[in-house]
């Protein structure tokens, strides 16, 4: 569908905005809203936490209603805060945070809230601009706006006030506003849909492709093959002829170099760390055509026992999440690569088929053999003894090679189904902000029905 273009325009005065409807006013954001900001109660005294006060901060910015907060405070805290309880109707957006180096979240509550000193609310003068309306010319220019609003701080990106209040911003009259503000709540709605149908089938596909491993590692290829108990209640029966073995019969055990972040450099011999291990690269470690950071070549003469090579597993042995206990990479290099901070190596024996063992790490069932072992709270810690303790099942090495060719060319079809469910979400995002931005800059008219 296409929508037809106002009949006649001016200049914005603002390059990245260029031309706007001629009826439209433009006025700077300080002029048609006013500003407060948020404060912390002291974490010190209790009595100012856990009341009937949603208290807002930018973890909870995660869609466009406000209707909760992870946490609330108490009447008293709120008195003693440089904060104030906003009505409902405001909206919110997020001032400083490491997010504003890519996203501006911004929300509109729905009911009456406080926030933190990361954050800032636009009370509207309802008769000069609609909520509604300002919510999605910010989602429309995001990229723009952090441009102009952003202001580099030493750790996180934060919104200089100043910037953001002498803003200029295309208002067409309230009614406008309004119905411009209508479709694209219509509209966008239509579009998170489908994006919602495509990450729900991602996660479809994310099930099943654990499903197959699971099946594989711990059951075969062969649906009619006799079974035996693995001695092991939450294993179950395995096929004849897979032996059951602690992992210490099966690998030796090292740790990584004792480095820290500051020991890593852009040139040398390449080192893997857990942050590595945890979120970029999954079970399938090439550094050369994934690039690390590197040690100096020195390390070589007096760590060798850090130095992996192919087909060695590297565990992180530290998480911020219980589910992310039991991560681990495998080496498909022939590449010198040390194994740096926080990890544990485990080199496998010769009677073992390396790729099998990784999809058998992978599978549900060995990791939640682990994550039943680690210990903490909010970092859960993996220790060589919990690794060494832990068992695998394996069938002879002609079978672990099929099983591990068969997981190959199966999970590439769903890899395949994931890569194209992103593009999508992708496609439908950018044509989402392309909307809300032609729509908000009076680039195409949506008060008439569209030309299909």
């Amino acid at each position: 569908m296409s929508f037809p273009r106002y009949p006649k325009y001016k200049a914005s005065g603002v390059e990245w905005l260029g031309e706007v409807p001629e009826h439209w006013g433009l006025p700077k954001l300080k002029s048609v809203a006013t500003f407060s900001g948020g404060g912390t109660p002291s974490r010190d005294n209790p009595a100012y936490w856990n009341g009937d006060i949603p208290w807002v901060s930018p973890k909870d910015m995660k869609s466009e209603r406000i209707e909760g907060a992870e946490e609330s405070i108490t009447e008293e805290g709120l008195r003693s805060s440089a904060s104030n309880l906003l009505p409902p109707g405001r909206v919110l957006i997020v001032v400083r945070s490491g997010i504003l180096k890519h996203t501006i979240p911004i929300a509109i509550t729905e009911i009456a809230v406080a926030l933190n000193q990361d954050m800032k609310a636009f009370s509207f003068d309802r008769s000069k601009c609609v909520s509604r309306f300002f919510l999605r010319w910010v989602q429309g220019h995001n990229d723009q706006l952090l441009f102009a609003w952003a202001k580099q701080g030493a750790t996180v990106e934060s919104i200089e006030h100043s910037y953001l209040a002498q803003t200029v911003i295309p208002l067409p009259p309230l009614p406008e506003q309004t119905a411009i503000a209508e479709f694209l709540d219509r509209e966008t709605g239509k579009i998170d849909e489908l994006v919602a149908e495509q990450r729900r089938l991602m996660e479809l596909l994310k099930e099943k492709r654990q499903a197959v491993i699971s099946h594989a590692v711990t059951k075969g290829l062969n649906p009619h093959a006799p079974m035996k108990p693995s001695g092991i209640e939450w294993l179950g029966d395995v096929p004849d002829g897979w032996e059951v073995k602690p992992l210490r019969s099966v690998f030796t055990f090292s740790k990584g170099l004792t480095i820290t972040k500051e020991d890593l450099q852009d040139e040398g011999v390449q080192c893997v760390n857990y942050g590595e291990i945890h979120s970029k690269y999954g079970f399938r470690l090439n550094p050369d055509i994934h690039p690390l950071r590197c040690v100096a070549p020195e390390y070589l003469l007096t760590n060798p026992d850090a130095r992996i090579q192919d087909g060695d597993f590297v565990f992180a042995d530290t998480s911020e999440d219980l589910e992310g206990s039991g991560n681990f990479t495998h080496l498909r290099s022939e590449s010198p690569i040390f194994a740096g901070y926080h990890t544990i190596i485990a080199r496998p024996r010769k009677d073992t088929w390396s790729l099998f063992l990784a999809y058998q790490f992978h599978s549900s069932v060995f990791r939640s053999q682990i994550q039943r072992q680690v210990k903490g709270v909010k970092v859960f810690s993996i220790s060589q003894g919990i690794l060494k303790a832990a068992k695998c099942w394996l069938p002879p090495i002609p079978e672990q090679k099929a099983i591990a060719t068969f997981l190959d060319t199966e999970l590439s079809k769903f890899d395949t189904l994931t890569v194209e469910a992103q593009r999508t979400i992708e496609l439908l995002q950018e044509r989402r902000t392309a909307l809300i931005s032609a729509a908000v800059t009076g680039q195409i008219d949506v008060r008439q029905p569209p030309k299909n």
